[in-house]
């Protein structure tokens, strides 16, 4: 028997759903690193399901570093206003802008980044950068968080980074 307490200590940190945190619970018979990585998995497929559904809402979001020497703007993307208001969506598009400010991605997929760069497409792409903040994740495994979290598509639609003295 799962206790209410696991169920709700898979929730905050998974941000899944009751009913989903019990059952992954009680796949993984109270073991909750497997449930985590079930529901993981489980959202790993749902975002895939999702890749194709249109997100005409979200925000742009800005972050400046250096004393205002660096700026990055991001254009996140979901498929509702609501969805686009969420603290996760919020926290997500912050940390992607300042993902650009400190690493300089060339374009945000790899197949986009122009053949003659230095490093590998993978390295200069936003979406396989390693994060920031916590190495063991890439950009693309942030999305997926959140898409798992919210049901919604997301995408990053356009990245751009300014700094002083550049061109």
């Amino acid at each position: 028997m799962v206790s209410v307490d696991d169920v709700k200590r898979l929730r905050e940190a998974t941000g899944a759903g009751v009913m989903d945190a019990k059952r992954a619970l009680e796949e993984a018979g109270g073991n909750f690193d497997q449930a985590r990585t079930l529901l993981r998995e489980r959202g790993m497929a749902a975002a895939a399901k999702r890749a194709d559904r249109e997100t005409g809402q979200g925000t742009v979001e800005s972050y400046l570093h250096g004393g205002g020497r660096i700026g990055a703007l991001v254009e996140l993307n979901c498929e509702t206003d609501f969805v686009a208001r969420t603290d996760a969506f919020k926290e997500l598009a912050r940390n992607i802008a300042m993902q650009v400010a400190a690493m300089n991605p060339l374009a945000i997929r790899p197949e986009d980044v122009p053949a003659d760069s230095n490093g590998t497409p993978e390295q200069n792409a936003l979406m396989t950068q390693s994060f920031i903040k916590d190495s063991s994740k890439t950009i693309q495994q942030l999305i997926q968080d959140v898409i798992a979290t919210t049901g919604e598509n997301v995408r990053v639609a356009r990245i751009a980074r300014f700094e002083l003295g550049q061109q």
